[in-house]
């Protein structure tokens, strides 16, 4: 598993939505062990946890198409791109600069590797070595703000 001063992100940390769940604010908190407050939710990612994503549709859960490993990303699927990853593709966009979508495609483009490298490149922390959150731009290793990304 990938600690916040690895340099490469784990595969098992990129959600079948495109999610890069290493970047995440939940994650980083659980890695990082930052004090469970008001606000702070700890989270593994979705794949460590045999997939159970919240963002999950039932449609998806019906089918299990995920949760039984029949495809690995939502990019696989016949519904691809559903409204439930649209929105959360929009949501993304707006909020934090990042799409899900362009991560599936470029998993699919690339693959795997040369997304993770990509990533690992675009969300290390130039002054520690951390990975910067995607939420807040924000260092969770060495707390730097505003950390300039590549």
């Amino acid at each position: 598993m990938a600690t916040a001063l690895n340099k490469a992100i784990h595969p098992e940390l990129v959600a079948p939505c495109g999610i890069n769940c290493a970047v995440c604010r939940r994650y980083l908190s659980f890695i990082n062990k930052i004090p469970r407050t008001k606000g702070v939710i700890y989270c593994q990612g979705c794949r460590p946890q045999d997939k159970r994503c919240s963002l999950m549709r039932p449609a998806c859960r019906r089918t299990l198409k995920l949760t039984e490993s029949e495809i690995d990303y939502c990019c696989d699927c016949n519904s691809y791109p559903c409204e439930k990853l649209s929105g959360l593709d929009k949501r993304y966009r707006e909020k934090y600069g990042a799409s899900v979508i362009e991560n599936l495609e470029e998993i699919r483009a690339l693959g795997l590797a040369e997304f993770l490298a990509a990533q690992t490149k675009k969300y290390t922390c130039p002054q520690c070595g951390g990975l910067i959150c995607v939420h807040d731009n924000r260092c969770y290793h060495c707390g730097r703000c505003g950390a300039e990304r590549h």
